[in-house]
């Protein structure tokens, strides 16, 4: 049994990783790099990191998990989990908006559900925190870090089975809409229509 689900879940990483190398053709400022898993959060697990350059300027930064445990666990909606993060620095004029949470947990949720064919019990938190300089450094401009991390279930992972790990097909899409939500928080425009863009002063001109 347990070789039937590692070989089913390498079947998965593979399809997320021929996402990936499609995605980083489609848009040149993502860099992917492989990046280790967590060992204790499931049987199973793969990881990767994203960083969005404009130039030689690191702008957002990102981390994709994908858990499997052919038994489900309490929360997941399936036997498989997707975690993300996304880091950037807004725009201050962004950044004073007092819905900034909501707005930013809606660039994942409305990406995903464009992107993807459903996702289950999603979770997840928005901070952002300001850094501000004093004394010598009083002279550079307030800069407010925005932090997303979420978790979901793709539709369609339902732990029927034990044995048989659902097949790569479970994820299309999902790695493309957490690309379109770190590509918005970084200011540029996304892949999928329908998802508004926020300006950045970091945005070449």
């Amino acid at each position: 049994a347990g070789d039937g689900a590692a070989a089913g879940f390498g079947v998965i990483v593979a399809g997320l990783q021929a996402q990936r190398d499609q995605l980083g053709g489609l848009r040149p400022e993502l860099v992917f790099e492989d990046a280790p898993a967590p060992r204790t959060l499931a049987p199973y697990a793969s990881a990767m990191a994203a960083t969005v350059l404009v130039g030689d300027e690191e702008i957002a930064s990102g981390r994709l998990i994908l858990l499997y445990d052919p038994a489900g666990q309490t929360g997941w909606a399936g036997s498989l989990r997707v975690i993300a993060y996304i880091r950037a620095d807004l725009d201050p004029d962004i950044a004073e908006d007092p819905l900034i949470g909501q707005v930013g947990w809606t660039w994942l949720t409305e990406a995903l559900g464009q992107r993807t064919l459903g996702y289950a019990e999603p979770s997840g938190t928005v901070t952002t925190v300001v850094t501000e300089g004093f004394g010598a450094k009083e002279s550079e401009p307030a800069v407010t870090g925005f932090e997303l991390r979420a978790s979901w279930s793709p539709a369609g992972c339902s732990p029927a089975d034990p044995d048989r790990a659902p097949g790569p097909e479970v994820l299309d899409g999902h790695l493309a809409a957490w690309c379109d939500a770190l590509c918005t928080a970084a200011g540029l425009p996304p892949l999928t229509e329908g998802v508004t863009a926020l300006p950045s002063s970091r945005r070449p001109r």
